[in-house]
């Protein structure tokens, strides 16, 4: 048994180093491909949390003074709720709350400015309208609603924040459209890797058919030689995603806190995640190029 592993990963190895041109090629074509599947994931996360505010057709936020007491709370309310024929919902989100949406979604990245938000933390009404048609009316009430007793503001969505949720739909979609195309064309080159190295190996082949080899025994090598391919481009990839999504969590760090993008960062375990499914899809595809090949060209 330890034999012929041994025979298994030293045959791997050298089809590897005889084809050393088209292994390259092949898992820095998975590497890119994967790299876009994990980047539009990233990236969809990211629009997810910019918008998270706004999410279940919340179109205003009103934002109560710190230690406001519950008779002012539900004074608040009461006003929001009067409008009865343009507002649906007026959800509280007390101040334990909004520290819990601060630390996970708002200012994920930038501890230092929690601590100082945490002594004056506001709450706030996440308020939704009747309909779609009322999200208009609803807007034209902010500056009534900015009046009410300790309310210090509000916000409502601006064609900013429509654009990021258009751009979510447009990126993602092509993003994933093209990684598949990748993915295929990384399928290709290790299919091709292991045709060209079964031919270059055709009479050992022969050989080995010849003195009672079981097909199984003569596939395995060039099998696991383009799974490793896929893992290859997988593991690149993932420490490239790792890097970049790091990168750009520090700078966004820099932005102004009312730029409206501190909340497009991905800081969570969601990328380790993502790279283990890179991995898994790697493997897969190499799995599925090399296995393909293994049993096509066979017979030389």
């Amino acid at each position: 048994m330890i034999s012929r592993l041994r025979y298994t990963f030293r045959e791997m190895w050298a089809s590897l180093s005889r084809n050393l041109t088209l292994t390259i090629a092949a898992v820095i074509t998975s590497m890119v491909a994967l790299l876009m599947v994990g980047g539009s994931l990233l990236i969809q996360r990211g629009f997810d949390n910019q918008l998270k505010l706004w999410t279940g057709g919340v179109e205003m936020i009103v934002y109560v003074k710190h230690g406001a007491t519950e008779e002012q709370i539900a004074l608040i309310q009461s006003e929001l709720l009067s409008q009865a024929t343009v507002v649906e919902s007026a959800v509280h989100c007390d101040e334990v709350c909004a520290e819990k949406y601060a630390r996970e979604v708002a200012f994920p990245n930038d501890p230092e400015f929690i601590k100082q938000l945490l002594p004056q933390i506001p709450s706030y009404f996440q308020v939704k309208p009747v309909d779609k048609d009322s999200s208009a009316v609803l807007r034209s009430l902010k500056t009534q609603f900015s009046q009410l007793p300790n309310v210090i503001e509000v916000r409502t969505p601006d064609d900013a924040v429509d654009l990021l949720g258009q751009l979510k739909d447009v990126i993602g979609v092509r993003i994933i459209v093209v990684s598949v195309v990748l993915l295929f064309a990384s399928a290709l080159l290790i299919w091709n890797t292991i045709r060209m190295a079964m031919f270059a190996r055709r009479r050992e082949i022969e050989v080995m058919k010849l003195v009672g080899a079981t097909n199984w025994f003569i596939r395995l090598p060039f099998m696991l030689e383009g799974l490793l391919q896929g893992i290859a481009g997988a593991a690149g990839a993932s420490g490239v995603l790792l890097l970049a999504n790091d990168n750009w969590t520090s700078g966004v760090k820099t932005f102004p806190v009312n730029s409206g993008l501190r909340s497009f960062v991905v800081t969570d375990g969601y990328p380790i995640w993502v790279c283990m499914g890179m991995i898994l899809l790697g493997a897969l595809v190499g799995a599925i190029g090399s296995a393909t090949a293994a049993s096509r060209f066979l017979d030389v």
